[in-house]
């Protein structure tokens, strides 16, 4: 591997980590420099991202759960329901082009950055709408279907288990992100499982780009505690934005 791409794999993992433990996100940034290394398949790059992302979600979500303490009896069975669906998703992603999901992840995104930007007071503060066996089963099924999408494909999952988490169920961004990461280590382990007995994983360059994920994640958790939901709602929708234009200029490449 050349230096030039080394390094950028250093400096793409360690703001990814960063990003995604803010908000989520960080495969916007981390998925197309993996597409970089020569020789990679498409399988490869998302498999090793895979990797890559459980250090940095595992390190955020340590930090998250000894400052913010976040709700276990929600957090587990939402990261239980998002690992099974993760590997159903990785399953599938060895077998359909990923090309076929990107219009209508677009106008999720578009959706969800609307939907933020309408309702200013969204997420400063935890009001939940739910209450019983009706908020775990909203939970569980946000766990599935953003759980099979991350086997699937990946870039933006923490930002849509976010937007879920606070339109859906009424948490804070901050509470949001917290449970966010424990769904979101579930389901990158998830997609291991699969994608690590059929070989598709590159453990070297995964090593490298989980050691920078890990200083990202703890430096990106840490100041998201320290500055509260009105900070993680301003990078969430600087996410958002990105995560738009980027998929939509994909398209417009493709469609060109």
């Amino acid at each position: 591997m050349e230096p030039t791409t080394l390094a950028f794999i250093i400096v793409g993992g360690l703001l990814a980590g960063w990003v995604d433990a803010v908000v989520g996100g960080g495969g916007l940034i981390q998925l197309p420099i993996m597409l970089l290394v020569p020789g990679i398949s498409p399988v490869q790059a998302l498999a090793t991202n895979k990797m890559g992302s459980v250090f940095g979600t595992a390190t955020s979500t340590v930090t998250y759960a000894r400052r913010v303490h976040p709700d276990l009896r929600t957090a587990l069975p939402l990261a239980l329901c998002a690992a099974a669906a993760s590997f159903g998703g990785a399953a599938v992603a060895t077998l359909l082009p990923a090309e076929v999901f990107k219009p209508v992840i677009v106008a999720a995104l578009i959706l969800v950055l609307c939907f933020t930007l309408a309702k200013k007071g969204s997420g400063l503060n935890t009001r939940l709408k739910h209450l019983g066996w009706r908020h775990y089963g909203l939970a569980c099924g946000i766990g599935v279907v953003i759980g099979f999408y991350d086997g699937l494909l990946g870039p933006g999952t923490g930002s849509f288990l976010v937007i879920a988490l606070v339109g859906v169920l009424g948490y804070s961004f901050l509470d949001g992100s917290a449970k966010a990461k424990i769904a979101n280590l579930a389901t990158n382990l998830g997609a291991l499982a699969l994608f690590a007995p059929t070989g598709h994983v590159l453990w070297g360059i995964g090593l490298i780009l989980g050691a920078s994920n890990m200083v990202g994640g703890y430096l990106g958790s840490r100041m998201a505690v320290s500055k509260g939901s009105g900070f993680v709602r301003v990078v969430f929708v600087v996410v958002v934005v990105a995560l738009i234009l980027k998929l939509g200029s994909d398209l417009v490449i493709e469609w060109a």
